[in-house]
């Protein structure tokens, strides 16, 4: 296949909770994390649907375990991607709570030294790294070079803003992923933080005693931070909580004064952490 000098492929994963129907319209590959339960592991969205996962989350009677995409994934993608692209850029969750970065790295170093692939480590997940790789596609579509479209995405990275509040602190004290929120953890789990994203760490932003107050900071901050414009990529995430995701969505609508906010479900591997009922909005504050 003749590449088409300058063309740029994008590559990410799971975490970033793009539908098929965003990856297929812009020739994104994306790469699957692995959910284990107990001695099965899956493929996320390839192996076992999110539907599927939350069932068996709730009927399990342990945590299942997840795992970064192994090298082997990312080297059947760059190859995918470089038989028609000259230079791979590569955006994945932050390495601060996924092996991802790690794995891509393996893929590009054993299999790929010679070629040029970009591995950027968002320092996000969920809304954040989906709209860093939606952009990426958008911009390689507009003839935009790769030097570029990763200077854009990395000026994108401290712009970043995830706030988010958890039903109970015990998905992530299992998970392993609390981060500086960890002395939290023994008889305070019943308190209901404000967490937030802060440089790629779960760290505890305020301390709140019920959800509802944690919910009701959030949309402050969101309101305060948030620029009125389509370039902040405002979204509201949700681990099986349509319900709760589409009244946060309507609240910030009418704080903002703003249209259409998109609503994304957090991905198997996310929901394992965070837990279902997590509630969350993403957004890129101003420059």
């Amino acid at each position: 296949m003749t590449i088409t000098k300058g063309r740029v492929g994008i590559c990410t994963d799971t975490t970033a909770c793009l539908s098929p129907e965003t990856l297929e319209a812009h020739r994104i590959e994306n790469v699957p994390q692995v959910v284990l339960f107990g001695e099965v592991s899956f493929l996320e969205e390839y192996e076992i649907t999110y539907p599927e996962f939350i069932r068996r989350l709730k009927a399990s009677p342990e945590l299942p375990k997840t795992a970064a995409p192994p090298p082997g994934e990312f080297v059947k993608a760059y190859g995918r991607l470089l038989e028609r692209a000259e230079t791979v850029l590569s955006i994945h969750p932050s390495s601060e709570v996924s092996g991802t970065v790690r794995s891509a790295m393996t893929a590009k170093e054993q299999s790929y030294p010679d070629a040029d692939i970009r591995i950027i480590d968002t320092r996000s997940v969920g809304g954040n790294l989906a709209a860093s790789v939606v952009c990426a596609a958008e911009w390689a579509e507009q003839g935009c070079s790769a030097d570029e479209i990763e200077r854009r995405v990395r000026e994108l990275i401290p712009r970043g803003r995830t706030y988010f509040v958890v039903a109970t602190l015990d998905y992530l004290r299992r998970g392993g992923r609390i981060g500086g929120a960890s002395h939290l953890i023994g008889s305070a789990l019943q308190i209901k933080p404000l967490l937030h994203l802060q440089d790629g760490r779960v760290e505890v932003l305020e301390k709140v005693r019920t959800q509802q107050r944690a919910l009701a900071r959030l949309k402050e901050l969101v309101a305060e931070g948030c620029p009125r414009s389509p370039d902040a990529h405002l979204c509201v995430m949700h681990a099986d909580d349509l319900g709760g995701a589409e009244g946060l969505a309507c609240d910030l609508q009418a704080a903002l004064g703003i249209g259409h906010i998109p609503i994304m479900h957090l991905g198997a591997a996310i929901t394992t952490h965070g837990g279902p009922g997590t509630l969350g909005a993403c957004f890129h504050a101003s420059a």
